[in-house]
């Protein structure tokens, strides 16, 4: 067995105590419980716990994920931004679905979001943007996401450039930044269970309104 298999082998999950989850407690919406858990891991110390893997499609239907960040989670839908040109704003244009899944192993919880997505307004995205941090401006007006790059001193020198305008012009523009919800369509809550009894409550829109299901774990 070499290193890798070794620590591989040695991992364990959730070497915690896990909350207890009653299903027949949750609302009837998957919004408020989402709100619940959010909170909950960050009081328990979840470290990013506004980090979820965001899953798209390409043109060909060959599936990419990538950790993005969460920048609200209201009634329109879940929010998170990125420029239009990038690998992930390509593929939105192209196929608008995607899904979101956040892991907190500090109470043995995911949540997984599938749904349509749309974007915001252009003055949504703008003012989205500015009230992050500089770093996140001067990341945005660096642009050309996903581009192939030829150096990491190239990079050095449009980053430097691109710091000193955000701290010179922090309400400077940045085209192509683009706001995006995921307006889901289902909404799954697991809990983890240290006896694998784990509890999946699904959330499923129909034209009449959310529907509760319990999943086999």
């Amino acid at each position: 067995m070499n290193d890798f298999h070794r620590a591989l082998r040695s991992l364990r999950v959730w070497d915690t105590e896990l909350p207890d989850f009653d299903p027949a407690t949750a609302p009837p919406e998957p919004l408020p419980l989402f709100h619940t858990w959010f909170t909950a891991a960050v009081a328990a110390g979840q470290s990013e716990p506004h980090t979820p893997s965001l899953a798209t499609a390409d043109e060909d239907g060959r599936p990419d994920v990538r950790t993005v960040m969460l920048h609200d989670a209201d009634a329109r839908g879940w929010h998170f931004a990125s420029h239009a040109t990038s690998a992930k704003g390509r593929q939105l244009a192209a196929r608008p679905e995607a899904a979101l899944g956040f892991y907190w192993p500090v109470q043995g919880r995911q949540v997984r979001v599938r749904g349509h997505v749309t974007t915001g307004t252009p003055e949504e995205a703008h003012e989205d943007l500015h009230a992050r941090t500089t770093g996140a401006l001067a990341a945005a007006l660096v642009g050309r996401q996903s581009e192939v790059l030829d150096s990491t001193g190239t990079l050095a020198e449009a980053s430097t450039a691109a710091w000193r305008r955000a701290e010179a012009e922090p309400d400077a523009p940045a085209p192509g930044w683009t706001l995006y919800l995921v307006e889901p369509v289902e909404v799954e809550f697991f809990q983890g269970d240290a006896r694998r009894r784990h509890v999946r409550l699904r959330y499923r829109r129909t034209a009449d309104g959310w529907v509760r299901e319990l999943l086999w774990p």
